[in-house]
């Protein structure tokens, strides 16, 4: 491709998988309205973030490998199907087991999608554009997330049917899988022996590669566990009701998408290993305050801030780590995605803390996540 052209019907359709990466925070809504529903413990209802994420850690690599066999492309097809196969599950039965198998086609795919597509998207638009059109791939994949609360609680004020946010998500599905089958592309070979299980784990034995692919899984356990226990901290705490609960994870996900716009601004002048300690510190504070907020409207600012300093956080810490080992790029990035697992360790420990010492202690295990970002950035720092 010529590389001072730009061809919108080769992007456009890439970028959309991009919309549904999002579709995968939904986890955070559904949990609140799924536990409603069905009446479920706090520990129970934290099964649902796990059946989604968990296989970030059991099929990046194994996905990787099917990509370099079958094509980016075709992965990332089939990887964006299985979402729109799982959406439609709850619609035959809505039932518990139903919504966690619904769960685990979109978690497996969503994994497919994010080791796919940003390949992809590399092969379809200008080298020397790469970096923006990755920013702009999470800036819209922060608009799908911000969207998705908004749209259940849409659905369940007028139509009293939660639920049909999965008729929308199907829907969008079938459009991207078609848009991006028909469209025709041309895609790079790799070069380079592809990452297994084995030279991923071997870099583990490197102290600064160990830290940070265990911040990665802090940040990311921190960042669904936040997600998925905004609403039920908003109700017990604040005696807010569901749907008004619900939408402060919009704040919380339009806090995100604001970072991203604005970091990637920043970045330009900031040095990147400061701005990761300036900002794990904010979100380490705005995490604190949520615990102490004496008030709704205290909260909502608390979950606000702790958007806004954790939006750049996963980019800065991947970046950094690409740094240090860029002749090891395909088995860090390996270890990078399996880390995302941690959001489906860290959100059921939040519920297990909840049922038996309360919403505000399982707080505190956002805290507990946040201070070893902290002490891995500060490492960080120090090993320029």
């Amino acid at each position: 491709m010529n590389k001072k052209t730009l061809n919108l019907g080769k992007i456009l359709p890439v970028l959309m998988a991009s919309l549904l990466m999002g579709f995968a925070d939904v986890v955070g809504v559904a949990t609140g309205y799924i536990k409603n529903d069905f009446g479920l413990r706090d520990d129970i209802a934290q099964l649902i973030p796990f059946m989604a994420l968990v296989w970030f850690f059991l099929l990046s690599v194994p996905a990787g490998i099917l990509q370099d066999k079958y094509g980016k492309r075709n992965m990332l097809n089939i990887g964006m199907g299985l979402i729109g196969v799982g959406m439609v599950v709850p619609f035959f039965h809505y039932s518990f087991p139903l919504l966690l198998f619904a769960m685990i086609l979109m978690g497996i795919g969503n994994t497919i999608v994010q080791v796919s597509a940003n390949p992809l998207l590399m092969d379809v638009v200008p080298k020397e554009r790469f970096s923006s059109f990755m920013s702009l791939s999470q800036f819209i994949k922060a608009i799908s997330s911000l969207l998705g609360p908004i749209i259940a609680t849409f659905m369940a004020v007028q139509f009293g049917q939660w639920k049909l946010i999965f008729a929308v998500y199907a829907v969008t599905s079938l459009i991207a899988v078609s848009w991006l089958y028909f469209t025709q592309i041309e895609e790079s070979k790799p070069n380079e022996k592809p990452a297994t299980f084995g030279s991923c784990f071997s870099l583990l034995k490197n102290r600064f590669v160990l830290l940070m692919v265990l911040g990665i899984f802090f940040l990311v356990g921190a960042d669904v566990g936040m997600n998925t226990n905004i609403a039920n901290y908003l109700q017990k705490i604040h005696g807010l009701s569901l749907e008004n609960a619900s939408l402060g994870i919009s704040i919380y996900f339009a806090a995100l998408m604001i970072s991203r716009f604005l970091g990637a601004v920043l970045l330009n002048w900031i040095d990147a290993r400061k701005f990761l300690v300036w900002t794990t510190l904010l979100a380490l504070l705005s995490m604190i305050a949520l615990i102490l907020a004496p008030s709704e409207w205290a909260a909502r600012i608390a979950i606000f801030m702790a958007g806004l300093a954790s939006g750049n956080l996963f980019p800065l810490i991947f970046a950094i780590t690409l740094e240090k080992l860029p002749d090891r790029a395909n088995e860090v990035s390996g270890l990078m995605i399996m880390a995302i697992a941690g959001g489906a360790i860290v959100p059921p420990v939040m519920g297990v803390v909840s049922t038996y010492m309360g919403v505000t202690a399982s707080l505190m295990i956002l805290v507990l996540c946040m201070v070893y970002i902290m002490g891995a950035s500060l490492y960080a720092l120090r090993k320029r």
